[in-house]
């Protein structure tokens, strides 16, 4: 397993998210990194997020695990060894007062425990992606539901424009963009990751 390099993260990739929002739906991807101080996993336990930055949202995506140096014209298939489910956290009321500003969204994005993730599993190819659905639960409840075909920018676009952005490389992860529903959590909340029927991981929302 990689060690991780980057952290890459596709905005405003399901249009009805961006509806929700109030925000344009974007012509091209929209790009920003977190630091791999962001990064943590879904194993069960509490995670811990800050209790004076006013509310901050969940947002679901699907996480394309990079395994090798990609090249111009690379297939997904190619450069893709595994995937997971996670979490993009942002410090909404933060975000807000930034983009007033015209200033970049990292305050808002890079916090600690910002990048949640769960055990990545072998990407199952792009056919029965299509097939499948990916979800969030929150204490019980559906709260994000989508599937990659709402995409705007599908799975080879994204890494394509990664690629020439940026370069990407073994240990990149790239989180694809959230289907609609994204919302506030509080202190206690449990949240619970579903590829198709399969959970496969979860954790407790700690405010401190």
């Amino acid at each position: 397993m990689n060690e991780v390099k980057n952290i890459f993260c596709i905005g405003r990739n399901y249009a009805k998210h961006a509806v929700e929002l109030g925000n344009e739906v974007p012509e091209a991807p929209i790009l920003f990194t977190k630091p791999t101080h962001a990064l943590t996993y879904a194993k069960g336990e509490d995670i811990t997020f800050p209790a004076d930055k006013g509310e901050i949202h969940h947002e679901l995506e699907i996480i394309l695990h990079i395994d090798k140096p990609v090249k111009k014209g690379d297939r997904l298939e190619d450069v893709v060894s595994d995937i997971s489910l996670g979490i993009d956290f942002t410090l909404r009321d933060v975000q807000s007062e930034l983009k007033k500003k015209g200033q970049p969204w990292d305050r808002a994005k890079g916090f600690p425990n910002a990048a949640v993730t769960t055990e990545r599993f072998p990407f199952p190819g792009i056919e029965a992606c299509r097939k499948e659905t990916f979800s969030l639960l929150k204490n019980g409840d559906v709260a994000q539901e989508g599937t990659i075909n709402e995409m705007m920018f599908d799975f080879q676009a994204i890494i394509d424009e990664c690629q020439e952005v940026f370069g990407l490389g073994a240990g990149d992860l790239i989180y694809t963009g959230t289907p609609e529903g994204v919302g506030p959590i509080k202190d206690g909340d449990q949240f619970e990751f579903f590829w198709g029927s399969e959970r496969i991981g979860s954790f407790i929302v700690s405010m401190k």
